[in-house]
């Protein structure tokens, strides 16, 4: 008996180092994401390539399945175009769906996608004039083509580093609140409005963060998080990675390393403090984000790293629908072909999500940690306030968050911001109602608290 007894637990205490052991890995990859000209993007067909744009991202390889972080340079991905994405990236890494973020940084110059509406659009004879089906799977493919790749030169993790910097005079809160507690002042990307440009920034969350990985003394890739609209001026189809993209560009050429960025919760938040709308403006923006990520790059401090230290969490929501989501109402709007195309163009979108909700689909959430690193997976277009509550949440921890996940939500405010007015939550804009507040903050909290 004692000999079996001294068996399990020399065999416990050979399991035990063995995990601690462990390799973790990263594969990087990158892939094209360039629409071709004439192809559909946020407000009008591609007409030149400014810059071009990417997916790119890591798969982490540890003791369990893959976990894959995906970044593409899109307006925004939704829906069953979400999943495609998804399904797509976890077939490449050799993991399930709910192992895999893929996220938008949400530039007004990137393709939409969304299988769900396109093919409500293509039944009314609006097929291929907002979404190219072609051009958005060929991108999936390709992004799983470069995971494949990337697999076979996978490299061990021996630390990871965090730093952060506050960025200067980029970010600003879109909505200005009046004494009696409602919208006075939308402040959007862009403003050469004087009372816009002399308000307040707002509540913003003004530090970048950065994650990066290493084999001893050799950096492998960066992460960076940080929230606000990307835009300067947009909307004419002159494509670009705008000045988050051209600013990540610069990092990655100065320092030769692979860097993704992602776009943290700013739906309420943009540059229209900071930015006329002129080209030049967009060059000092684009030299703000640099300045941020640079420094926080030298604030960068490093701890050992295994997979033991690795662990990733999925929680499941049903987020309350808006009231306004009428099938018949939406249904009727995009049979209307008198409507304005982009009535029809919303309506498909709402259709196809309160579809997937009504057949019983949910959102998920998920949290990675990295050691004293927590980085959280968020839907939608979704307000600040969630990404500084979610730093509350855990003040002893180093805590990401990347938003613009699922699009199909829209915007997702805070329950007071329904009834304060404004663009992010009127009807054309948000699928949600006030009480997804409660819901989101729920699942934070849930995913926050639990112990690896």
């Amino acid at each position: 008996m004692n000999i079996l007894k001294l068996f399990v637990v020399s065999l416990a205490a050979t399991i035990a180092l063995k995990a601690a052991d462990a390799p973790l890995r990263i594969a990087v990859f990158k892939a094209d994401a360039t629409p071709p000209l004439g192809s559909p993007v946020a407000y009008a067909p591609a007409r030149s390539i400014t810059d071009p744009l990417s997916a790119r991202g890591v798969v982490l390889l540890g003791d369990g399945k893959p976990v894959v972080l995906c970044a593409v340079d899109w307006i925004g991905i939704g829906n069953s175009g979400h999943d495609e994405w998804r399904k797509g990236l976890a077939e490449a890494a050799g993991t399930t769906m709910d192992r895999v973020a893929v996220h938008t940084l949400h530039q007004h110059d990137g393709a939409r996608c969304d299988f769900s509406a396109e093919e409500l659009l293509a039944a009314h004879g609006l097929g291929g004039t907002r979404f190219d089906v072609d051009f958005c799977r060929k991108t999936i493919a390709g992004t799983a083509a470069a995971i494949r790749e990337a697999l076979t030169k996978a490299r061990h993790i021996t630390h990871l580093g965090v730093g952060e910097a506050k960025v200067e005079k980029v970010a600003s809160n879109r909505r200005i609140i009046g004494p009696l507690g409602k919208l006075i002042l939308g402040r959007m990307s862009a403003s050469k409005n004087p009372d816009a440009q002399a308000a307040p920034e707002g509540t913003i969350d003004p530090v970048l963060k950065l994650v990066s990985f290493w084999d001893g003394e050799t950096p492998l890739a960066c992460m960076t998080y940080y929230a606000t609209h990307p835009q300067s001026f947009y909307g004419k189809g002159d494509v670009t990675a705008e000045f988050v993209g051209l600013a990540r560009a610069q990092r990655e050429n100065a320092l030769n390393l692979p860097h993704i960025h992602f776009n943290g919760a700013s739906g309420n938040v943009a540059a229209g403090k900071y930015n006329d709308g002129s080209p030049e403006a967009r060059v000092v923006l684009t030299q703000h984000m640099a300045d941020g990520m640079q420094r926080a790059w030298e604030a960068t401090r490093k701890t050992r790293i295994t997979s033991n230290d690795l662990d990733w969490r999925v929680h499941a929501v049903a987020l309350p629908l808006g009231a306004h989501l009428v099938r018949e109402t939406l249904q009727a709007t995009l049979a209307d072909e008198k409507a304005d195309p982009r009535n029809r163009l919303n309506a498909a979108t709402k259709l196809a999500y309160l579809t997937r909700h009504q057949n019983g689909h949910q959102i998920e959430i998920s949290r990675l940690k990295l050691g004293s690193v927590s980085i959280l997976h968020m839907p939608g277009e979704l307000f600040v306030e969630y990404q500084l509550a979610a730093q509350q949440m855990r003040p002893d921890e180093t805590v990401c968050m990347a938003a613009y996940g699922d699009y199909g939500t829209g915007y997702i405010g805070t329950e007071i911001a329904y009834s304060q007015g404004g663009y992010e939550i009127q009807p054309s804009s948000s699928n949600t109602a006030p009480e997804v507040e409660q819901v989101l903050m729920d699942a934070m909290r849930k995913l926050l608290s639990e112990a690896p």
